[in-house]
């Protein structure tokens, strides 16, 4: 719902900046697949994976989407990557396969729908980002808007059919997280990476995310308690080194 009300403030203010909402009709099926890729499998898996598996978990899962990024552009457009890129693919698979297999715990049955939704976010935001490299027709404040009130808007309607809501009891710490994240990650940040995406390669853009992981598992250790041992630490430090290797390439 925060998503919705995100998208009608950038439809305002794409409207006060004298941006068209119209969406020439040879890019919409382009749009919906972004909205798809972008916004609902991005946001709503990633949400979703909470409910099994760790913040810091979920976090090195879901940002390892550079890696896949790599993939993809090698696979969908002829990026062929050099051996440096080879070398970041194996760290970041390395990391996520230390997070995962240490103990056989975080593979037990309790945790793969965890898994299996931080990874489809993951790919299917990298497969976005490499899919809409060429840029959508469409001015940048009406184009967010666009997609995260397309993406959410099924989110809505599914919570709404299966989870059956009492917004009534929702308090006012509640009302300013909703407000926050409206504002701030569902409107600013998604212009914010929507125009990275306009000017740079999609997987230079996910420069932009190195520190999400560590500022998710240490937060996460701070606040929530989750654990910050060795393995979280040596999957961090795999991970964020595939990362960056993939970026440089």
């Amino acid at each position: 719902m925060a998503g919705l009300v995100a998208a009608m403030l950038l439809a305002a203010l794409a409207l006060m900046r004298g941006e068209r909402l119209t969406v020439p009709r040879g890019a919409r099926v382009r749009l919906a697949v972004a909205a798809f890729t972008n916004v609902f499998a991005w946001m709503g898996f990633s949400g979703l994976s909470l409910r099994w598996i760790d913040v810091g978990e979920a976090a090195l899962l879901v940002y390892s989407m550079p890696v896949w990024a790599t993939v993809f552009a090698w696979a969908l457009r002829g990026h062929r990557p050099t051996p440096r890129g080879f070398l970041a693919l194996a760290l970041g698979l390395t990391g996520i396969g230390v997070l995962l297999g240490a103990d056989g715990g975080a593979l037990g049955t309790d945790k793969l729908p965890g898994v299996g939704f931080a990874l489809a976010a993951a790919i299917l935001f990298a497969l976005g980002a490499v899919l809409n490299s060429r840029a959508l027709p469409v001015s940048p404040f009406a184009l967010t808007a666009w997609q995260v009130g397309l993406g959410c808007l099924p989110m809505v309607v599914l919570g709404v059919t299966l989870e059956r809501p009492d917004v009534t009891s929702l308090s006012g710490a509640s009302a300013w997280a909703f407000a926050y994240i409206a504002l701030i990650p569902m409107a600013a940040c998604f212009l914010t990476w929507f125009e990275a995406l306009r000017r740079l390669p999609p997987v230079a853009a996910s420069t932009s995310m190195l520190l999400v992981p560590l500022i998710g598992i240490l937060s996460a250790a701070l606040l929530l308690g989750e654990p910050l041992g060795p393995r979280q630490m040596l999957a961090l430090a795999l991970t964020l080194g595939g990362v960056v290797l993939a970026l440089r390439t």
